[in-house]
């Protein structure tokens, strides 16, 4: 069995030791460590450097926030993914972390096995959160797809397999790629690209946007 693919991540905390702590675990796990900084302005300037594929981000930071850096980050990287790792588990903070582009949200209280595994499902493009939080995340989608859209109504929806259309039902329930090849008994990566081909004709950029697509669509029932 091939080894994981290692990840390149920029580790971002204001807490010196916290910070160097994170990026000695992921160093010692296999990633490697393009940079790190304790500063949010910093931090997007550098990330647009050394362009990492994952951002580990803390919400307070000395300059500006976190939820303003995720904005600036996906902004100037589209394709970059952002892992919240944050001592707040207050519900607008997770909300506005997720509105704002963040994959995934993690509670600083998780262990370091879970820390690394949340690092490398967030480099597929998979949500990842802190128990409990996942469902916060979901029934704040399924509220705002409650509300009225704009006048005239949805557009038609573009036109997927049936097999896409139920990768993205069981996307809608938070399932994992993992559970997903599971439960159809596909390979992981034909699961990542059914998932890929759905994000380019829905024109979306994530699972986190791809779940409120699907829950608008009255998938996630």
């Amino acid at each position: 069995m091939s080894e994981p693919t290692p990840v390149r991540v920029m580790v971002v905390d204001d807490h010196p030791m916290w910070r160097e702590g994170v990026a000695r675990d992921l160093t010692e796990a296999g990633h490697l460590v393009v940079a790190t900084s304790g500063e949010g302005r910093q931090a997007v300037r550098i990330a647009a450097a050394v362009r990492p594929d994952v951002v580990v981000l803390d919400l307070q930071l000395p300059d500006v926030s976190g939820v303003e850096v995720i904005r600036r980050l996906v902004t100037a990287l589209p394709e970059v993914r952002v892992l919240m790792l944050s001592a707040s588990g207050e519900q607008q903070s997770v909300l506005d972390a997720v509105k704002a582009g963040a994959t995934g949200y993690l509670l600083k209280s998780a262990s370091p096995a879970e820390f690394l595994d949340a690092v490398g499902r967030t480099a597929q493009g998979e949500p990842v959160f802190t128990p409990g939080l996942a469902g916060l995340v979901l029934g704040e989608y399924r509220r705002l797809a409650s509300q009225p859209g704009p006048a005239g109504g949805r557009e038609a929806a573009p036109r997927l397999t049936e097999r896409e259309t139920e990768v993205l039902r069981l996307v809608a329930k938070g399932m994992s790629y993992k559970q997903i090849a599971q439960r159809l008994g596909l390979s992981h990566r034909t699961v990542q690209n059914h998932v890929q081909n759905t994000l380019g004709k829905l024109q979306l950029h994530n699972r986190v946007e791809l779940t409120r697509y699907a829950i608008e669509q009255g998938l996630g029932d």
